[in-house]
């Protein structure tokens, strides 16, 4: 029976960017973003912006956020960042408008092939659409989207896609049931 190998993994292909600027974006983000720091709002939208990510009107951040590359983001309007949020967007992350992501939320864009001996990298786009809201300490898996206002509540994991209004719990996330807004 084959066994794993990590030294035979590659990840050459992966090009998220030239070194010089992961290296200047990883001071930046632990300086500005992952402190506690109370850095003004408008200056990690600037300095976000600076670094290629795309972002609507009245962006929140809240302090301990965790940007793994920010010209993979795309933000709406009213999007609110919560603390100790980690966006590991390996891949393209593109989040509508009036979005909550709770304290401690993951969205996860990577993960590796465990069937094969070199370990792979896999990443896979996340998407959160209009009125969506991360509950905290819960784990959006790559490839997934999360359709117009669908809740993942505290703790879940979600690794499949999830219906518009649904809401979802649990480790793997169920529908539990629909959202209704008064």
């Amino acid at each position: 029976m084959k066994k794993v190998d990590l030294s035979k993994f590659d990840n050459n292909w992966y090009k998220p960017g030239s070194a010089f600027k992961r290296f200047v974006w990883y001071f930046k983000n632990i300086f500005l973003f992952k402190t506690s720091l109370p850095w003004p709002n408008s200056l990690k939208i600037m300095t976000l912006r600076f670094f290629g990510a795309k972002l609507g009107r009245n962006v929140l951040i809240k302090p301990n956020v965790n940007f793994k590359y920010p010209w993979l983001l795309e933000l709406g309007d009213n999007v609110w960042i919560g603390e100790e949020v980690w966006i590991d967007n390996l891949a393209k992350v593109t989040i509508g408008n009036n979005v909550c992501l709770s304290q401690g939320a993951m969205l996860l864009c990577g993960n590796h092939d465990y069937k094969k001996e070199t370990f792979d990298l896999i990443v896979g786009d996340i998407s959160l659409e209009d009125g969506v809201w991360v509950g905290a300490k819960s784990v959006v898996c790559p490839g997934v989207t999360m359709k117009s206002h669908s809740i993942l509540s505290v703790g879940s994991v979600l690794t499949k896609d999830a219906d518009a209004y649904g809401i979802y719990q649990g480790n793997p996330a169920v529908l539990i049931k629909h959202r209704e807004i008064s």
